[in-house]
């Protein structure tokens, strides 16, 4: 690959967009609200990047989707993420930035595997499988590292629930729906943004 390309200027700045979309949507995605559902778009910049630029700039802007997360649970924007750093400081750091990146790197490598037979169809791929490794990073690493946690949260949750129940249904389970639901719905919109900005940067 040649590195000057690679490295360009339009490539840097569209990066650099997607990135500051990233930090918006994050920071004030608690504001689009369909009644107590907030909308997550804080995919869709991390799916673009992967799309766009490739895996590797999926995971860069995956990887400062985690770094805001654990920015607002310090700040104590989010309490369940400032739990979580209160006493699994290490492990609830790995697992936000590793469940961002993986994200993004997951949808470029889904979209360049599946955009040889058809662009389309890998985009709606690498849309949906954004939610799916965000979310389900974050159950497994939960499971596996923070029962300890979760379980007082999980004994006051509709009278006392399981660790994995409380998990999927009152932490992950509508706001992957949500997630899930838009970058299916916004896949078209994607998919003509990556033919617009392909023209362009040829």
């Amino acid at each position: 690959m040649d590195q000057r390309k690679y490295f360009s200027a339009k490539r840097i700045t569209g990066l650099a967009i997607l990135l500051a979309l990233v930090i918006v949507l994050q920071v004030f995605g608690s504001y689009f609200k369909i009644g107590a559902t907030s909308l997550s778009f804080v995919l869709v910049p991390i799916v673009l990047a992967g799309i766009l630029y490739g895996a590797i700039a999926g995971g860069i802007v995956g990887f400062a989707f985690g770094i805001v997360v654990l920015i607002q649970g310090a700040m104590g924007v989010d309490a369940f993420t400032l739990i979580l750093l209160e006493d699994h400081l290490v492990f609830t750091i790995l697992l936000c930035v590793v469940k961002g990146t993986a994200a993004g790197v997951v949808s470029g490598l889904l979209y360049k595997w599946i955009a040889k037979k058809n662009k389309y169809v890998a985009v709606f791929a690498a849309a949906a499988a954004a939610p799916i490794v965000n979310t389900g990073l974050f159950i497994l690493g939960s499971l596996c590292f923070l029962q300890d946690s979760l379980a007082p949260m999980a004994a006051g949750y509709e009278g006392g629930k399981t660790v994995i129940y409380f998990l999927i249904i009152g932490c992950a389970g509508i706001n992957f729906l949500v997630e899930f639901a838009i970058n299916l719905v916004l896949s078209p919109s994607i998919h003509t943004v990556c033919r617009i900005v392909g023209k362009r940067t040829k």
